[in-house]
Parts: structure tokens; sequence; C-alpha cells
């Protein structure tokens, strides 16, 4: 059997959906990156759209498109992904987070765009099984680091880890007339999160796990479901690996696409 390079573990900010019918920084990133990184043999993604009480992963064969937005150009609803599933990985990853976390394998859900969205620039030939992981809404903050710890060990089996999210995502206070402009809190806040990237300790003290109390945290995180798939990707490094930023920027005010990637 061959040996299997370790894959990295990526937070993607994903932004509007609009990214999928368009050329920009941030589809070229992810078109790069595809590019770039070795080949993985399954992805786990981590996306913000599939927020839950409990835990769930898809373990389907052929994952569904979802299309979990409403008034964008009908070339964006008529978008499929039509990457195959995979039962095994979704019983692995059930296998790796038990006892303490039951997992119920899912045959409901699917690929939701904040998935589909990144992967179809990473890898457009939809060639590459991928299961997608939801959000326990119930978890404390720091519980979703050691899922993050726990699920690591996927990186050693080929598994790239692909989470997405915005850091800042507060869309009641877009500036929607003016999209360049950056919000000071918005910034603030940006800059406490790549600040403490690289923070090692236990998980509940990670600073980024009272994420609340820092400057901006209220109006940059609104609600969790955005900000918690970075504490995936966080969770997945080991201490000692290269942590870096892909691409990053804030969009109207008040969405980061910062994006950031452990080792690869």
């Amino acid at each position: 059997m061959p040996t299997l390079r370790r894959m990295p573990a990526l937070f993607l900010g994903h932004g509007s959906p609009m990214n999928v019918l368009e050329n920009n920084r941030y589809t070229q990133t992810w078109r790069r990156l595809g590019e770039q990184l070795p080949r993985p043999q399954a992805i786990l993604a981590i996306s913000a759209h599939w927020y839950t009480r409990g835990t769930r992963v898809t373990a389907m064969v052929q994952p569904p498109t979802v299309h979990d937005f409403h008034g964008f150009p009908r070339a964006l609803h008529e978008t499929v992904y039509p990457a195959p599933g995979s039962p095994r990985l979704a019983r692995r990853i059930s296998e790796l987070l038990a006892p303490q976390t039951p997992v119920v394998l899912d045959d409901d859900w699917g690929l939701d765009h904040g998935s589909w969205s990144l992967l179809l620039a990473m890898y457009p030939q939809a060639d590459i099984p991928v299961v997608q992981l939801s959000i326990d809404g119930t978890l404390p903050v720091s519980g979703h680091l050691e899922l993050g710890r726990k699920l690591a060990v996927l990186r050693d089996e080929g598994v790239l880890i692909v989470a997405s999210g915005n850091v800042v995502h507060n869309l009641q206070l877009a500036s929607w007339s003016d999209p360049l402009r950056v919000y000071p809190w918005a910034q603030a806040f940006n800059d406490f999160v790549k600040d403490n990237l690289r923070w090692r300790g236990a998980a509940g003290q990670h600073p980024l796990a009272n994420y609340l109390l820092a400057e901006g945290g209220a109006l940059a995180c609104p609600t969790p479901e955005h900000f918690l798939p970075l504490l995936y990707t966080l969770g997945a490094w080991e201490g000692t690996e290269p942590v870096t930023l892909p691409v990053e920027g804030i969009e109207m005010g008040s969405l980061s696409m910062l994006s950031v990637q452990v080792g690869g």
C-alpha cells in the first residue's frame, strides 16, 4: 500500500453564493489550492450551513447538491456538484468521535453551498468522495476544537479537511452600497482571530473559545455558526506545522473572507 501524504486542514471564507458564478481573488485562490495541494483520497467538509442538535454526517453513496439559498440567479440554483459520498468515511468519523460524541449517519442532507461552492472551484471534476459533518449547536465552543483534534488523524489517512464559514459575518450591518467599506470593529475582530491562530494549550483556554469577549466579537459573530468551522481546522493542527493565510479580505464592511491553511 502506498504511503499517504499528510493532508492539510483548511478553513475557507465562503462569502456569498455568487462567488460560484464569479472569477475573483477568492475563487482564484480556491482553484489554485485544488491544483497545488496533494490530491486527497476523500474530503471531509464542515459547513456553517448545516447547524444541528447533535452531530450528523452524510452517509449516502451519492449526496445531493443542496441549494440552501433564495433569490439568486437561476444559473446558481441549477448548479450541481455530483461528487460521490463515502459511507466508509462516515463510519470512520463515527468511530473516531465515539463514545463521547454519538454521530448520526444521515441520509437526508447532502452538500450545501458552504461546501460545494468551494469544492466546485477546487475540484471541478467532482470525482473525489465527500462527506459533510454537521455543526452541533449544543456543544460549548471548546467542544468544536476537541472534535477537530479527534478528527486530525484523518489527515494521515489521505482525507482533506475543508471547513467553511466567515470569521466576521454580520449581514444585517453589511454595507451593500459601499462594498469596499471596512468597519473598525470588523477589522479589530479579524485581527484578533489572526493573532490567535497559533495559540497552543487546552481547548477551554483557547482565546478563540472565548471569542465573544474580544473587541468586536458580538458584532462580528451575532450568531455562531459561521465562526465555529474555523475551530475544526485549528483543532486539527499538531502545533508545529505552518499556519498560513491563502487569502483574506473584508467585503461590504462586515463579511471576512479570511482563509486559514494548516500544514500542506
